[in-house]
């Protein structure tokens, strides 16, 4: 059994981490709230854009040189192309459209939280999610294993274990 200094130092280490991660997962919790209502206009603001783009191009080349998401063409008449966000003018290349998103900060946020590999931001989210699973390990570590907290923390963390799967079974 580990001495009672050892689980002091995992309460030392776990306090001083958290604190620090603290600011971390603040950010974490707003973006993540954000990304719930992602296909909603909540918080977002509409931004019109006007480009030159090459003459003559056709609907399906037109969402190539966009990448708008939900791109698809409404009308083709002749010198205009019609689309959900704008119009395109196939004899001068100027292109109107609209496109709705968060400011600037929270579009930053949003963006911290859904990095990939392709961003450098993915080793924030690779070393915030290697503390969170060091808190779930320090947390057990913080009491001595015969002391009643300790068994009344495992109970819990089985509860909520059981609860989040249930809810990935069946939530979605």
């Amino acid at each position: 059994m580990a001495s009672p200094k050892f689980h002091h130092s995992f309460r030392q280490y776990h306090r001083w981490i958290g604190f620090f991660l603290a600011g971390i997962m603040a950010v974490y919790a707003v973006s993540g709230v954000l990304l719930i209502f992602r296909n909603t206009e909540f918080l977002k603001f509409e931004t019109t854009y006007e480009r030159k783009l090459e003459t003559g191009l056709s609907g399906e080349g037109l969402g190539e040189q966009l990448r708008l998401k939900g791109f698809a063409v409404e009308d083709d008449n002749g010198d205009t192309i019609r689309f959900r966000q704008g119009q395109y003018n196939k004899q001068t290349g100027d292109v109107v459209y609209s496109v709705k998103d968060y400011p600037a900060p929270l579009a930053k946020m949003v963006k911290l939280h859904k990095a990939t590999t392709n961003s450098p931001l993915f080793f924030v989210n690779i070393a915030f999610g290697v503390s969170l699973l060091f808190f779930v390990i320090s947390a057990f570590l913080m009491f001595i294993p015969k002391a009643l907290p300790y068994k009344n923390g495992l109970k819990i963390a089985g509860i909520g274990f059981v609860f989040m799967v249930l809810m990935v079974l069946f939530g979605s």
